[in-house]
């Protein structure tokens, strides 16, 4: 409805533009919000106010103009100009009705548009380091950027779902020598496990396959393997350099085939379950992306001589370096160190330089908040290879904190280090656990309470919407117990028969349908969606407390039975878009 208006709108615009009261050439943008207080109309428009300068002309005048060139529309009731001239449309009864009308028909694909025009837009989101088990942060971003991904195909983007596997540098280093020391462990050696290595029991497992394999085949002694290492820091010593160290010992000791063999055996296992969580979590992906692929093939070095060759990279203490500063970074940043090794950064300016020539229109990245200050310089870097940085948006997801009964949920027993992604999905469900993520703003802090997700009452609120798509269901069983049949066309021809007040909220809820998916997927704020529901939930459980539907008036009944149908149709498709289910029972 508001697209009507807002072409109705148009319409009038370039009736003035015709007649010579507004310029041809002006850029016209036509402003239609829904009115706080429905006495005032259901929809009001600044656009006298916006266009009066143009014109030449007060506001109020100019409103009238507009208002006497609006073509006549059978969903409009009246049109009143109000203040200093605001445009306020009052809808006709037929408008709602058209609504019901529209879902029953078009189901599924009622609320998609084609907005966005087929343009390209790759979302990237989670890539977490496999050096260990997705946990609850890693959660919410999983579920924020996929229904991101979601929303904006449903509105006419073209969306390339990708994860960006970490699978070279420093931290995957670790993770190999981690594994190498457990399997040590389990070989009989007697030994130290550094202070910045891997230690969850994931890390044991991984050691134990590289053991049945090889048996002791591959052992070295503790005194080998510590031989030359520097202290760790609970010895009086550097962590770093004692991992560092350990690292190099390692591939010493094991050599590039073995120490390839445990490198891989590491990144594969922990990949392979990364991949299993999010899958059965509903979030799929087209694309796993190899950062190793990005030195494999070029890329990097690529990447660096056009910083270079651009003249926006120094040399100083061995090492190179990126001048981000130029670009209001803090400080400039190492991509080449000392020992000739390529950065992390340098990897990811390349990875971004990738994303841009595969010709997407924009790119999207779901960092965690703790990423902040990482935004800056990725975009000083895309800046400095001449890149478009517009076409990059970078969302930062607040991590969250599990809560069970009031008290803070400190760790996972399990895993020695944090809850993982799969004990949330094995204690509430995925359902729970996709929609309480995308409850609250992505950079907003976020409370997530195990009880209140697990609670069936009507403070859950996705026990309370998904009850609101059983409820309907169980009306339709009711149905067929009374041996009556739903006749969806003599409900269509009586939906002037909806003049209870609850009727008139339900549809005015559940006109707002297309709208809310738009600004949801266009501002990238999957919570507008979860809090409708909730609203559409709340009309439809006050409605079938208040009257019957199964009424013996079958033109009324049918008419019930059509808005209610039309929102099942609603709730189904909203849930759907944040990736949960809706029952028909519960």
């Amino acid at each position: 409805m508001k697209q009507h208006l807002s072409q109705l709108l148009s319409s009038a615009v370039d009736s003035l533009q015709a007649q010579g009261i507004l310029p041809q050439d002006a850029p016209v943008q036509i402003n239609l919000d829904r009115t706080r207080d429905r006495r005032h109309g259901d929809f009001a428009s600044n656009l006298a106010m916006v266009l009066c300068k143009l014109a030449g002309s007060k506001p109020r005048d100019l409103a009238e103009r507009i208002v006497a060139a609006l073509p006549a529309s059978q969903h409009v009731r009246k049109v009143e100009i109000a203040g200093p001239g605001f445009i306020n449309f009052f809808l006709a009864p037929l408008a709602y009705h058209s609504t019901v009308a529209q879902v029953l028909e078009q189901g599924e694909a009622y609320g998609r548009s084609n907005i966005g025009q087929g343009k390209s837009v790759q979302v990237e989101f989670v890539s977490a380091n496999p050096t260990g088990p997705l946990h609850v942060g890693h959660g919410r971003g999983a579920a924020y950027g996929a229904t991101v991904a979601d929303l904006l195909d449903a509105v006419g983007f073209k969306v390339h779902r990708e994860y960006y596997v970490n699978d070279a540098g420093r931290q995957m280093d670790i993770l190999a020598a981690s594994v190498y020391l457990r399997y040590l462990d389990l070989c009989g050696e007697q030994l130290t496990f550094p202070s910045n290595g891997y230690k969850g029991d994931y890390v044991w497992d991984i050691g134990a396959s590289l053991h049945r394999k090889h048996g002791d085949a591959l052992r070295h002694s503790a005194a080998e393997v510590f031989d030359g290492v520097p202290a760790d820091e609970p010895a009086g010593g550097d962590k770093e350099l004692h991992i560092d160290a350990l690292i190099e010992r390692t591939k010493q000791l094991l050599g590039p085939t073995h120490y390839r063999e445990a490198f891989d055996l590491g990144l594969n296992s922990i990949l392979d379950n990364i991949r299993r969580d999010l899958e059965e979590f509903g979030v799929r992906y087209d694309e796993w992306f190899s950062e190793r692929s990005l030195t494999e093939n070029g890329s990097v070095e690529r990447a660096i001589e056009r910083l270079k060759t651009s003249g926006h990279t120094y040399e100083k203490d061995g090492a190179l370096w990126f001048r981000s500063t130029d670009y209001g970074d803090e400080k400039d940043r190492v991509i080449v160190r000392d020992n000739g090794q390529t950065t992390y950064f340098a990897s990811d300016i390349a990875y971004h330089m990738n994303k841009l020539e595969r010709g997407y229109h924009r790119v999207i990245d779901v960092w965690g908040a703790d990423h902040h200050g990482y935004v800056p310089r990725v975009k000083a870097a895309l800046a400095a290879l001449g890149d478009d940085t517009d076409r990059l948006d970078v969302l930062l997801v607040q991590f969250a904190v599990l809560y069970r009964g009031g008290q803070k949920v400190q760790m996972s027993t399990r895993s020695g280090e944090f809850v993982t992604l799969r004990e949330l999905r094995q204690e509430v469900g995925n359902d729970a656990a996709r929609f309480f993520y995308v409850l609250r703003k992505c950079e907003q802090h976020m409370d997530f309470d195990l009880d209140l997700a697990k609670s069936e009452s009507s403070d859950n609120p996705i026990y309370y919407i998904q009850y609101a798509h059983a409820r309907i269901a169980s009306v339709l069983r009711q149905l067929q117990e009374k041996g009556l049949q739903w006749d969806p066309a003599q409900g269509a021809r009586h939906l002037d028969r909806l003049t209870e007040s609850h009727e008139d909220a339900l549809l005015v809820s559940l006109s707002r349908y297309p709208e809310v998916l738009e600004t949801a997927a266009l501002q990238h704020e999957p919570h507008l969606m979860a809090h409708f529901l909730r609203d559409v939930a709340n009309e439809l459980h006050t409605y079938y407390n208040a009257h019957q539907f199964l009424v013996e008036d079958a033109a009324l009944r049918n008419a019930r039975l059509n808005l209610v149908m039309a929102t099942r149709q609603i709730i189904a498709n909203g849930l759907k878009v944040l990736g949960v289910s809706a029952p028909d029972s519960m």
